[in-house]
């Protein structure tokens, strides 16, 4: 007998190996050994599949103490979806709809129920906190995908990133402030800035909902 835990690792192990848009149940089937109807008692079909491995690895993300300052936490429950999906990018790829949330389980949700509950704590009205969330998951998200896409790009040689030299050889005339900062825009753009970021971001959220109750 196939369990489901067997099941949801072998599909881990495929998308691991090929990307999840390749991930079938034939193909699941055929790593387990199995047949395609004994592994439909398990799913229903790949959506049913994706939602399981997303609810379970969402799931196992780190619980930290949360602080008292609102603010605090909302950072904290962000910084800690984002490393979630920066170990797995794919999951952000399937979760790129606003109506995720109405699939994810109880135990997957916590960090949106931590930011709502920030946002709510540092006076929002529960309009604004959700709007809060759904800010903060747009930045997040879209830092996740382009650095994922980037990576891949790099492997697979298909990159579009500018080439050595690309800014220096502009027209200063017409691009002076790209031409001046050359070569250190590559040097720039690595970096990993998803943290301050966020906590500017945050910062202006919270100053731009309290304006707006005053």
């Amino acid at each position: 007998m196939t369990s489901r835990s067997e099941v949801l690792a072998a599909a881990r192990r495929l998308i691991d190996r090929h990307g999840w848009e390749k991930l079938t149940i034939r193909r699941l089937a055929a790593e387990l050994g199995i047949g395609p109807t004994t592994l439909y008692h398990h799913v229903r079909d790949r959506e049913d599949l994706l939602l399981l491995l997303l609810n379970e690895y969402a799931g196992q993300i780190p619980r930290p103490h949360l602080p008292d300052d609102p603010r605090a936490r909302i950072v904290l429950a962000a910084v800690a979806l984002h490393d979630a999906l920066a170990a797995w990018p794919w999951a952000a790829e399937v979760l790129t709809t606003d109506g995720f949330i109405a699939v994810m389980g109880e135990p997957a949700l916590w960090t949106v129920e931590t930011m709502v509950d920030g946002a709510t704590r540092a006076g929002c009205t529960p309009e604004q906190a959700v709007e809060v969330f759904r800010s903060i998951w747009y930045f997040t998200v879209g830092e996740i995908l382009v650095r994922a896409h980037s990576a891949r790009a790099r492997r697979d040689g298909t990159s579009h990133a500018p080439e050595r030299g690309f800014f220096s050889a502009l027209d200063a005339a017409q691009l002076p402030r790209l031409k001046a900062i050359g070569d250190t825009w590559a040097v720039v753009a690595a970096r990993d800035t998803y943290r301050p970021g966020v906590e500017a971001f945050v910062d202006g959220l919270l100053a731009q909902a309290s304006a707006a109750l005053s």
